[in-house]
């Protein structure tokens, strides 16, 4: 009953759990709204347990209801979640056969859900998706490099608004965070002059970004929260700062490409503490723009940065959290459009 009533807390209008013993499938599938249109589900793979797999389908889909929205997509949200096999995917077969169990356990849902590839998935992942089910949208899509430099460009805005210039020569940005999107964000930030800092739950891999750049700080992720920098980039799978932890933070901007970096607890936490905000699902969206229009990365990263250019102007007319305009935003795209289905 617990799941049952943050369902109906956030709004969600299914939940499907989804399971083929032979292939190792076992995932959660979260339809957050089809109000606006099929739910694009953003699949994502990583070794969590059953209660995680089911929280993360649901948080994620609320987000991509509202990224959608925000964009102008006629998308609603949805976010499909799953567990590692136990015998993982190297082999190549096993992966096919994972990929293939969850197109054929959702072509009866393919009216309501369009898959595309989110965290620890591949464009060749979602082709096997395609393979038993017409709804995937980003095969041909390299969707983390154009969201890492969607959220590049929507940084740039949202530091104008909360830094004074949108220049990032000399901005102290930290990255938590650097798989694909992070590395992504790194490069064009490193390009620009920005001064980085990064950190990762695998060492190794900060490491390795920081060899490839000059002059990048590498910090463990315990710490990354602690060092002065103007800009905090949230780049991992989700609620990287806690509420307790916005005491430490010394930055003026949290901007990255991550999906729930902060709880609502934690939005109002960096709001009375004087830090900017600029949710995900404003800053996050070129990649899905790209795989749902077929827009080049450039076109869906200026999109972005008119988006985030809009939330802080609107933000700054009304002396309101962009965090706040944001979402106000996306909801009234939702109750416009979803009106025209009621008269």
């Amino acid at each position: 009953m617990l799941i049952l009533d943050e369902m109906q807390a956030r709004g969600h209008e299914s939940l499907t759990l989804l399971h083929h013993a032979p292939s190792g499938l076992k995932a959660a599938l979260a339809v957050h709204s089809t109000v606006l249109g099929p739910a694009i589900a953003g699949v994502r793979l990583r070794e969590q347990d059953e209660e995680l797999a089911v929280r993360g389908a649901l948080a994620l889909s609320e987000s991509l209801t509202l990224k959608a929205a925000l964009a102008g997509l006629n998308y609603g949200g949805g976010a499909c979640v799953l567990m590692m096999p136990e015998a993982g995917v190297d082999d190549p077969h096993t992966r096919e056969a994972l990929f293939r169990a969850l197109g054929r356990q959702v072509r009866p849902l393919a009216t309501r859900a369009v898959l595309t590839e989110d965290i620890g998935v591949t464009p060749a992942d979602i082709a096997f998706v395609a393979q038993e089910t017409p709804a995937t949208l980003g095969m041909n899509t390299d969707t983390s490099a154009i969201t890492g430099y969607g959220v590049y460009r929507g940084m740039k805005a949202a530091a104008r608004f909360a830094l004074g210039a949108e220049s990032m020569r000399g901005v102290r940005v930290v990255i938590m965070g650097v798989g694909a999107v992070g590395r992504a964000l790194a490069a064009h930030l490193h390009r620009e002059g920005a001064k980085l800092t990064v950190a990762d739950d695998r060492p190794e891999r900060a490491q390795a970004l920081a060899d490839s750049l000059s002059g990048v700080n590498v910090v463990s992720c315990g710490s990354a929260l602690d060092v002065p920098g103007d800009i905090l980039a949230p780049c991992g799978f989700g609620h990287s700062v806690h509420s307790a932890d916005v005491p430490r933070l010394q930055c003026r901007l949290i901007a990255g490409g991550e999906h729930h970096p902060l709880t609502r607890r934690g939005e109002e936490a960096v709001k009375e503490a004087g830090i900017v905000y600029m949710p995900d699902f404003a800053i996050n969206s070129a990649g899905l723009i790209a795989a749902a229009t077929g827009a080049d990365m450039n076109a869906a990263a200026e999109q972005v940065y008119q988006i985030v250019s809009r939330i802080t102007h609107v933000a700054e007319q009304y002396s309101k959290p962009p965090s706040v305009v944001a979402r106000r935003m996306a909801e009234r795209r939702i109750e416009l459009i979803g009106s025209l289905g009621r008269a």
